[in-house]
């Protein structure tokens, strides 16, 4: 018999090509690609939406904050265009369009790069999207894989609505509250992992289809693990933000990122307490079904041990010798039935008294 092998993953990885060029690894979708551009400063604020790059450059040297959303990965053509405006180095171009690319930050002399994972989820599927963030004097450029969905809606109305401080701070803030928005839903998550735990938790205990709860703990372990491999690089990105020594970082704004280090800390904190409860639950199903077993075999082995001497008389007796004098009596039938009836009862009454049944 032919063994089936699993079929592999497809991953479009840069192999073999020069290092900088820019390959987009996700999945191609035919969704439009557009720019979304919110520049501001303490009196005003305009947010536009564009569907060609140049359209975007002149706002990048600017005398505002200027945050640009660019929604999709595909057209490599136009973040191309976007970069060299901006002097960013290949590598980092070639980073932002590769979505298997693992949280990271780096540091230039004019600008800091950041790959941050973004989690949500969608119709009960977890989704983690790549999120890549370049942080200039005066221009915060975020670059998301999804168009259709992402954390930000509520920053976005906060900056429109001048709500909050983040009107009277430079692009350093903004880069924060990005980073915040995006941890903050980290907690959202973990929240609803919490909850698909304790569910499987109470069907486990209720008694519920073992096969169904065999998948869904399984599914659980892989979408923590995929939780810890985009989360638990948070802290380092967030810890070096405000340990560095870049001049685009003010003084007064590295409180945040000690903020937003803690809540890193709890998110990884709340990720590996749910990861050993899976775990707790994976050795609750199997004992679960070990008792189980446990007690059919027990219950097995009692009716076996009741028939032993049931079966040894009716092998005695079914024997065909003559000379056996109790087979011609007349009520000796009845009396054998009778003797083997009063053993299955002794033998249950034992196991009673024992507590085996």
């Amino acid at each position: 018999m032919k063994k089936k092998t699993r079929p592999a993953r497809k991953r479009r990885r840069n192999i073999g090509s020069v290092p900088g060029t820019m390959t987009y690894t996700g999945v191609r979708t035919e969704e439009d690609f557009s720019i979304e551009v919110i520049d501001y400063d303490r009196e005003n604020c305009t947010h536009t939406v564009f569907d060609n790059v140049e359209k975007v450059l002149p706002f990048c040297t600017g005398n505002k904050t200027t945050w640009i959303n660019v929604n999709g990965l595909r057209n490599v053509k136009a973040i191309e265009t976007l970069g060299k405006h901006l002097n960013w180095h290949p590598l980092v171009l070639e980073d932002i369009v590769d979505t298997y690319q693992r949280p990271k930050i780096d540091e230039f002399e004019d600008y800091l790069f950041v790959v941050f994972k973004m989690l949500y989820y969608q119709e009960d599927r977890l989704v983690i999207e790549h999120l890549s963030l370049v942080m200039g004097q005066g221009y915060v450029v975020t670059f998301q894989e999804e168009p259709q969905q992402d954390v930000f809606d509520d920053l976005r109305k906060r900056i429109i609505e001048n709500r909050g401080r983040v009107r009277n701070e430079k692009s350093d803030y903004l880069l924060f509250i990005l980073l915040d928005a995006v941890t903050d839903h980290y907690f959202l998550v973990a929240e609803t992992l919490g909850e698909k735990i304790e569910d499987i938790e109470d069907q486990l205990f209720e008694g519920g289809d073992k096969a169904d709860l065999t998948r869904d703990i399984l599914l659980l372990k892989k979408e923590t693990l995929r939780m810890k491999r985009s989360v638990f690089p948070a802290r380092e990105i967030v810890s070096r933000i405000e340990k560095t020594d870049s001049d685009l970082i003010s003084a007064h704004i590295e409180n945040f990122y000690r903020d937003l280090y803690d809540h890193a800390i709890q998110v990884v904190e709340y990720i590996e307490m749910y990861r050993e409860m899976i775990m707790s639950l994976m050795e609750m199903y199997m004992s679960t079904i070990s008792n189980r077993m446990n007690n059919i075999m027990k219950v097995l082995t009692v009716i076996a041990t009741i028939f032993i001497p049931l079966t040894f008389i009716a092998g005695v007796y079914g024997m065909n010798f003559d000379n056996m004098p109790e087979l011609h009596g007349k009520y000796s039938y009845f009396i054998l039935m009778g003797v083997m009836l009063l053993i299955f009862i002794g033998m249950l009454l034992y196991f009673k008294r024992k507590k085996w049944l």
